[in-house]
C-alpha cells in the first residue's frame, strides 16, 4: 500500500500563487506516476497534471500557469500554482499511479490522498 498525504492548500486572492505538496510513505517506487487532480462542489473530479520521469501532462486549463515536480529522494511531489483564478477552486487531491505513462484518467490511479482545499477569492 501507499499513504499520500497532501498539505498547502488555503485562501489566496485571484492572481496570487500556492504551492501544493505531497507526502507519499508506504510501498511507493519512483517510477510510479504522481498527479494531481482536482474537484469543485457538483463536478466530476478532473485531471490537472501528472509526472513520470520525462513525461508531464498538464490540463489545458492550467498548462502554463501550474508546474508538476517530484523529488524521489525525499518521495514528494507538488504542484506550483501561479495566477489562480477562481474557477481553480476546488479540493486538490494527490494520486499515484503504478502502471501507464502520464494517464489522466482517475480511474488508472490507484492511490488517492484525502485532499486539500484551495478556495480562490475574486
Amino acid at each position: 500500500q501507499v499513504q499520500l498525504v497532501e498539505s498547502g492548500g488555503g485562501l489566496v486572492q485571484a492572481g496570487g500563487s500556492l504551492r501544493l505538496s505531497c507526502a507519499a510513505s508506504g510501498r511507493t517506487r519512483n517510477w510510479y506516476n504522481m498527479a494531481w487532480f482536482r474537484q469543485a462542489p457538483g463536478k466530476e473530479r478532473e485531471f490537472v497534471a501528472t509526472i513520470r520521469g520525462a513525461y508531464i501532462n498538464y490540463a489545458d486549463s492550467v498548462a502554463g500557469r501550474f508546474t508538476i515536480a517530484r523529488d524521489n529522494t525525499r518521495n514528494m511531489s507538488y504542484l506550483q500554482m501561479n495566477s489562480l483564478k477562481p474557477d481553480d477552486m476546488a479540493v486538490y487531491y494527490c494520486a499515484a499511479a503504478r502502471f501507464g505513462t502520464a494517464p489522466t484518467i482517475p480511474r488508472d490511479y490507484d492511490y488517492w490522498g484525502q485532499g486539500t482545499q484551495v478556495t480562490v477569492s475574486s
